[in-house]
Order: structure tokens, then sequence, then C-alpha cells
């Protein structure tokens, strides 16, 4: 199942949009965004769902003022809070779920067409649609501008041993940074609560807050060291795409700080 639903498909779909454009570095654009837009029903309800809990940040920290005592009854009116809001703080579960397993799908028929050659093309064209076989001799373009598809996005410079991120494994990092930034409008509001809280919990959860901002694009980089460029050329395009889908349901949010201080916002 998992190969006749997301795995083939997926090879598939590459392979056409190599043939249409002759680049695979344009066909894992197009179907980034193709995945982009079958995932909008999914993800943008989510996104409205984490702006919503933004807005009723306030309440929130005033039921934790209220019931700092009682974890039992904070939990209960939290959840009437949720309630009278219309707002499920699981709503973003299942599209980062789904994610997680396109990706992985993704990583799958990356190595399965960026490592066929002319030896084992007869293996790619075994999960290909009639119509979409390729000749023996048939060649994947695996150049996109600097990037060699089939290698990590890094480099070397002259005189030093170890390797560094290359263009598009930092932007993929700092669009990630960006997005997650911008679905915190209320942090400093939060940092301020947090030194007035005796039991000092909210420190904790606004230092968490912080930590997961940098989190997983720091993973992003560490693992675009070992994964072919072609996932990190999509994780770069998905990133970008998620923080412009942000911006049009929750405008700059917590980006907007940062805006003000290079003075690119008044």
């Amino acid at each position: 199942m998992w190969q006749t639903l997301l795995y083939q498909p997926l090879v598939n779909t590459l392979v056409f949009l190599n043939q249409l454009s002759g680049n695979f570095g344009v066909a894992v654009i197009a179907v980034t965004i193709i995945i982009r837009l079958l995932l909008v029903p999914l993800t943008h309800p989510s996104l409205k769902a984490a702006n919503k809990i933004k807005e009723i940040a306030p309440e929130m920290e005033k039921l934790k003022a209220k019931y700092a005592g009682d974890k039992q009854k904070l939990a209960r009116a939290q959840m009437e809070l949720y309630k009278k809001h219309g707002v499920n703080p699981a709503a973003g579960c299942l599209p980062q779920i789904i994610q997680i397993v396109i990706l992985i799908a993704l990583y799958q028929a990356f190595n399965q067409v960026l490592t066929t050659s002319g030896e084992t093309i007869s293996k790619l064209n075994e999960i290909l649609y009639p119509f979409l076989k390729l000749p023996a001799d048939a060649v994947i373009n695996t150049r996109f501008w600097y990037l060699d598809l089939t290698k990590p996005d890094t480099f070397k410079l002259p005189g030093i041993t170890f390797a560094l991120p290359g263009l598009f494994l930092i932007l993929a990092a700092l669009a990630q940074v960006v997005s997650s930034k911008m679905m915190q409008p209320a942090v400093s509001a939060s940092q301020q609560l947090a030194k007035k809280t005796a039991e000092k919990q909210d420190d904790i959860a606004t230092a968490m807050q912080s930590q997961m901002l940098y989190l997983f694009p720091l993973m992003t980089i560490l693992i675009g060291f070992r994964f072919p460029s072609a996932l990190v050329l999509y994780w770069f395009v998905f990133s970008f795409s998620t923080a412009l889908q942000q911006y049009f349901v929750s405008g700059w949010g917590g980006l907007e700080p940062w805006l003000k201080k290079i003075k690119l916002k008044h």
C-alpha cells in the first residue's frame, strides 16, 4: 500500500516533471509546490487554530495564575477556554504526521531516481507507469545551478578540512526560523509575564519555545550534511511556502519585532 499510494506516484511524478523540464531540480521544485497545494486543506485550518491559540494567550496566562496550585482545575479550565473559542489544540498534529510520511517517501523516491544510471535504469522502469518508461540510455540531469542534487549541499574553503553548509541548506534553515517566528507573536508578552510568576513555570515554557525556534533549523542543517541536496531543495521550497501561507493567516506575527530592529518595518 505504501508503494502504490505514495512512493510509486511520487517517483512517477518526479520522472514526468523531469521529462517536461529537462532538469531534476525544476522537477523537485514543481513537486514540492504540488504537495503544498494538496496539503493546504489540512495545513490552513491548523495554522488558523495556532493563530487562535495565540490570540487567547492572555486569557490562558490568567488561568495559569488563577489555578497555579491545582493542575486538574487548570486543565479543565483550559479545555473550557478552547471550547469557548472553538479551538482544537491537536489540530496541527495530523498535518505534521503527513508531512513526515511524505518526507520519508520523497527521500526514498529521490534515492531511487538519483542513483539510477545506465546499468540500473531497468530497476526504475519497474515502478514507472507504462507511458513513462525510460530508454536504456536515459540520462537524468541532476545539476541545478551550483548543486549536484545527488550529493549534500556543502562546500569546503581552501585550507579548511571540514565542510560548510551550502546556500540552499542555509536558506532552508532560515525559512524554518522565519516561519516558526511568525507563529509566535506572543513570545515577548509571555516573557514579561514569566518575570512576574513566582514558580517560574512560564520561564520554562518560554525557554522551550525559544529552543524549538532554533532546534528544527539546526537539525535541518545537521541532517542536510548527509542527505542529497535534492531533499534540501525540497525543504527550502516547502519551508518558504509555509512561511508565505503563515503570513496570509497571521501576518508577520513574532517576526515583527525583528523587522523593526533592522528598520524594515515601522
